[in-house]
């Protein structure tokens, strides 16, 4: 069985989504447990054979400073489902809570691997060959160094080919041009240490991307740093929004307009579903020593049972092992004179 301890009272609705995804979760993964944390009184009503309550008498709230959460609320619904994965208890920890607060946390109980200095947060986002681009970072680390750009690589190197069953999937540097001389100097000296790491076998690095390669689909991976990266993703989930408004503004106007709305629907209809932002909901929290996957926090219930699902197959597929296999391979590069 695989087991995920789930933070139920985190995010914008709480056990209203959570327990309805968690009982949408159970019904399609049989070989599936669940560990419910949260406060007993707000669970008492949900009942599974393959589910337990964790019992939690705090809430982590959305705009709780950092320092609450990590120091005031030990007992929390977040740190009880984060301590689970340190315990053994469960192989993953999925959360819609204060993505500062479950990073501090995660980072304070599990500790970073060996050769990582930051934990990044990894997820994917469509493209248009069909499949999805894994981004990272997306908003853990505001200011990088080629260091950091480096370990993101390689850690993104390992959930990608998880998640599509690739040994060696394909990496690109963010940057504002695809030659090598572009960019910041700090990128350019990432490019050097990517470039050589390919060359000592620890990634399959093709070279810079520019941002409309994330939805071409022109590599597999794109490093970023978290500001450029959390831009990214809040730019897709406004498109999604918008192309969703603007099907329902033009079914609200003249017999003309309904008429032409109704010819592009069927287009319409597959073009939103593919930037339906829910689909791809669950960004890992790669770098430390167990697994925490963050969920947005306005996660609906399907939005959420994908985060589940993400958490799952990462635990089903040794993700952390695989990324500890690959720190381990590139420490010699990471362990250069020239990191930080």
């Amino acid at each position: 069985m695989t087991v995920l301890a789930v933070d139920c009272m985190g995010g914008d609705h709480g056990p209203v989504v959570t327990l309805a995804a968690c009982r949408q979760f159970l019904d399609s993964h049989q070989d599936a447990q669940l560990l419910l944390v949260g406060q007993p009184d707000a669970l008492a009503a949900f009942s599974h054979a393959r589910a337990r309550v964790a019992p939690a008498s705090q809430v982590v709230g959305m705009d709780d400073p950092i320092e609450v959460a990590l120091r005031k609320k030990k007992d929390s619904s977040m740190r009880v489902a984060i301590q689970q994965v340190k315990d053994g208890a469960a192989q993953a920890a999925v959360s819609a809570g204060n993505t500062g607060a479950l990073m501090a946390i995660a980072r304070y109980l599990l500790k970073t691997l060996d050769g990582i200095e930051r934990p990044a947060i990894a997820t994917q986002l469509p493209n248009i060959r069909g499949g999805a681009t894994t981004v990272l970072d997306l908003g853990a680390n505001v200011d990088c160094t080629a260091e950091h750009l480096l370990q993101f690589a390689v850690m993104g190197s390992a959930l990608a080919s998880v998640l599509n069953n690739d040994p060696q999937p394909s990496v690109g540097l963010l940057n504002v041009g695809e030659e090598a001389i572009k960019g910041s100097d700090e990128i350019k000296r990432a490019g050097e240490l990517l470039r050589a790491a390919a060359d000592a076998g620890d990634l399959n690095f093709t070279g810079n991307v520019e941002g409309n390669d994330i939805f071409t689909g022109a590599v597999d991976i794109v490093v970023c740093d978290g500001f450029v990266g959390n831009v990214a993703l809040k730019t897709i989930e406004g498109l999604a929004s918008m192309l969703g408004q603007f099907m329902r503004e033009e079914y609200s106007r003249n017999l003309l307009t309904k008429l032409a709305a109704a010819v592009s629907y069927p287009a319409l209809t597959a073009l939103k579903q593919r930037m339906d932002h829910r689909r791809y909901n669950g960004a890992a929290l790669l770098g430390l020593r167990g697994l925490v996957f963050k969920s947005h926090g306005s996660a609906d219930a399907m939005a959420f049972e994908q985060a589940l699902r993400r958490a799952y197959d990462a635990a089903s597929n040794d993700l952390l092992a695989r990324v500890q296999a690959r720190v381990a391979h590139a420490a010699p590069l990471l362990a250069a004179p020239h990191a930080s």
